[in-house]
């Protein structure tokens, strides 16, 4: 080899030994064989070479070449293996440690996801009131859930676009994901005699799916079936209602007329909040916040209750609805992505159990 092959061959170990990470390997790399290297230099000026000595200097060259890109790609290789050994050592888990403890209790102890709250809450309010809870299926068949309260077959909740089916059993029959809780208002009053006073917390369905609308939702419905009983009494129950839930003892309440099928009359419920700020019980705005009316007499009818002796009233409303008011939760979804982070914000401490009771 002559001498300047020989000292290329020198310079370049040197400098591959020096380099200590892949940015100064790849340094070399470039100085050597790139464009504009020393090697490839060499053998551009193959060509100026006597015919005699280039066959010879070629060999020479190339042998070089390859020489090099071996001793590049060994210091690559080593480098790497370094690297890896000094990640696994940085990133090592002794598996022989005990487990973390559990965090105390407060806050980071876990949270009850607003919905509970809400459901626990409404249970506190309406349980001074003298109202029960009542549960029931959530697959119904087609009588609870539309025919016995007074819903017509060419109602639009009855369609496959709004409403989840059930594949038919050997009857024929398809039953359905309840739209409502109504159902169990009808088994209530098939199953008992009035006087009759519940609330039907539960979980609904419907085809329905964006920022404020999910598939499944919480619905809570309240019941009452008495001698005497008016209009007076469903006003008086919701406005109390209202002002005990949000804690605004002055909370403007308003009552529209509207149209249920299961109730007549049907009235909706609007409260007083500020459509600029969003806050609740001032400035001039309406917010509807849920549906109400007298009990329809041919939904009693129907339960075996005689519409000329008693009466009754019901409503309904979103229980995600009033949690996103009350709480300012500007989106539904969030409710079912399981973020813990979302839920300590939002969250109650398991130690503060619901007690707007003692405002109503």
């Amino acid at each position: 080899m002559s001498d300047d092959l020989a000292r290329l061959q020198a310079d370049t170990e040197a400098a591959l030994a020096a380099a200590t990470d892949p940015r100064a390997l790849d340094a070399v790399r470039v100085a050597t064989l790139g464009k504009s290297g020393a090697l490839t230099a060499l053998l551009k000026a193959l060509g100026g070479v006597p015919p005699e000595e280039r066959k010879e200097r070629g060999a020479a060259v190339n042998r070089l070449k390859a020489t090099l890109e071996a001793a590049i790609e060994a210091r690559r290789a080593s480098l790497d293996a370094a690297a890896l050994e000094a990640r696994l050592a940085a990133e090592r888990m002794d598996v022989s440690l005990p487990a973390r403890p559990f965090p105390p209790a407060g806050p980071d102890a876990g949270a009850i996801h607003p919905i509970a709250r809400t459901i626990e809450e409404l249970t506190a309010i309406f349980g001074t009131m003298g109202f029960a809870v009542a549960e029931g299926p959530d697959i119904e068949g087609d009588w609870y859930n539309f025919s016995a309260l007074n819903i017509p077959d060419h109602h639009p909740a009855r369609q496959d676009h709004d409403t989840f089916y059930v594949p038919a059993g050997p009857d024929g029959r398809r039953p359905v994901l309840r739209t409502h809780t109504s159902p169990v208002q009808i088994r209530t009053m098939l199953a008992q005699e009035p006087p009759i006073r519940v609330i039907v917390p539960g979980r609904t369905y419907r085809a329905d799916h964006d920022a404020t609308h999910s598939p499944m939702f919480h619905q809570v419905e309240g019941l009452l079936i008495d001698k005497g009983i008016t209009l007076g009494h469903l006003k008086g129950c919701l406005i109390d209602f209202l002002r005990a839930f949000f804690d605004i003892r002055d909370l403007p309440v308003r009552f529209r007329s509207s149209y249920f099928p299961f109730t007549e009359p049907s009235m909706e419920v609007d409260i007083g909040w500020n459509r600029k700020t969003g806050e609740l019980g001032k400035g001039g705005d309406w917010l509807e916040i849920l549906g109400s009316g007298m009990v329809h007499p041919k939904v009693l009818a129907n339960c075996g209750i005689d519409p000329r002796e008693f009466q009754g009233f019901a409503f309904g409303m979103g229980i995600e609805r009033i949690t996103m008011l009350k709480h300012g939760i500007p989106d539904l979804r969030p409710f079912y992505d399981s973020d813990v982070r979302w839920l300590k914000h939002y969250g109650t401490s398991p130690l503060s159990p619901a007690s707007l009771a003692e405002g109503v």
